[in-house]
């Protein structure tokens, strides 16, 4: 994490790759340069940035693009109209608003199916089928996805696998160990982990699949300015670290939840009794810090009760800071998707997500008992 795709700068020694903060290079001759001509094409802090993100992720080349949202429209760009979309049903609302808002516009059918038992999967592929998109643990019921079954599935169907590893982070998860074509962050979140920066980016194996992501980022230009791209990679260099601290206070919060009166369901992928809790301890190095739970009678004026009465949990939307956090799924990250198929996957509208951060656990843990009394 610390030295992955990271070299001194070799004009100065800068052990900090610098911000280059430049439009266009100066070439010699047309067509010779120094491998920059403009920087949508390529720009150096975040080739810098592609290179650390490629090695820590255990693949070849990364692609780095302006939010999350952008490296999503970037791989659904590799499809055509007609083509099928297999998806996680419980998913990012913001992903379910471009898959059902925008690309179904354009021809482009998706398909969302619970993914706890990977042959569930099977039962939907078509001749049509060319992706299937995972989110595993998915946001924000923290459902667990079998990556190497479902890629087997998808090899067999000669259709790209996508997982969507932003809730894990690589330290935590590598899918492309596991099969997957192409792995996507919102490096928004635990990736950058300080939440001053909005960034997003895919990770790939297979050359040719690299070449044509990578003519899709420079044609539609929505990449990343070189002080994002710094911003993540100083995130990066402390991402162990965070992510330790995560993990540890995220199991301390999850028992202490579970052992409260008022609190009805736990979800997290770490508790033994979770469905997929033996797949999760296979193919993830640790259980992150994201908690969903309910209250008992399932009400909603106690959960926005809660949400009003956190003092060091703050009230936003995003994840994955140093900072613990604390949302309403239904009205703030998955007010997209419509209510009746939010109850139908099991987000209710009492719901209330946690991003534990790296502070004290003990003072997390009494602010949220006082939030609840």
């Amino acid at each position: 994490m610390i030295h992955a795709g990271v070299q001194p700068d070799p004009t100065t020694g800068a052990i900090m790759t610098p911000i280059y903060q430049t439009s266009t290079y100066v070439q010699a001759a047309p067509g010779d340069h120094k491998g920059y001509e403009y920087s949508r094409t390529h720009n150096p802090t975040r080739t810098a940035l592609q290179d650390a993100l490629a090695a820590i992720e255990n693949g070849t080349n990364a692609l780095c693009f302006g939010s999350g949202m952008a490296a999503t429209d970037a791989a659904v760009k590799l499809l055509l109209p007609g083509d099928e979309v297999i998806v996680s049903d419980d998913l990012y609302g913001g992903t379910y608003r471009i898959f059902t808002k925008i690309f179904a516009n354009y021809g482009i059918e998706f398909k969302f199916v619970p993914m706890q038992d990977a042959a569930t999967v099977q039962n939907h592929v078509t001749s049509r089928t060319k992706m299937i998109w995972v989110e595993t643990p998915t946001n924000p019921l923290l459902n667990i996805v079998d990556i190497a079954a479902v890629a087997k599935i998808a090899k067999a169907a000669n259709a790209l696998l996508v997982v969507d590893n932003t809730f894990a982070s690589p330290y935590l998860q590598t899918p492309l160990d596991l099969g997957a074509d192409i792995v996507l962050h919102s490096a928004t979140k635990y990736l950058s982990g300080h939440s001053d920066v909005v960034l997003g980016a895919l990770i790939v194996k297979e050359g040719q699949l690299h070449e044509r992501l990578a003519f899709i980022q420079n044609s539609c230009g929505a990449v990343p300015g070189p002080q994002d791209c710094f911003l993540v990679l100083r995130g990066i260099k402390t991402l162990h670290l965070r992510m330790e601290r995560h993990c540890e206070n995220g199991a301390k919060i999850a028992h202490w939840l579970k052992t409260q009166a008022k609190v009805d369901k736990v979800l997290w992928c770490g508790f033994e009794e979770h469905p997929n809790h033996a797949i999760a301890a296979k193919q993830m190095r640790g259980f992150g810090g994201m908690i969903s739970f309910t209250q008992k009678g399932d009400n909603v004026a106690d959960a926005l009760k809660i949400l009003k009465n956190t003092k060091l949990f703050s009230l936003a939307e995003s994840l994955g800071g140093v900072e613990s956090l604390i949302g309403h799924p239904a009205t703030m990250t998955h007010a997209s998707i419509p209510a009746e198929e939010r109850a139908a996957r099991g987000l209710s509208d009492s719901l209330i997500r946690l991003s534990v951060g790296v502070e004290d656990v003990d003072d997390l843990i009494e602010d949220l008992r006082q939030a609840m009394l």
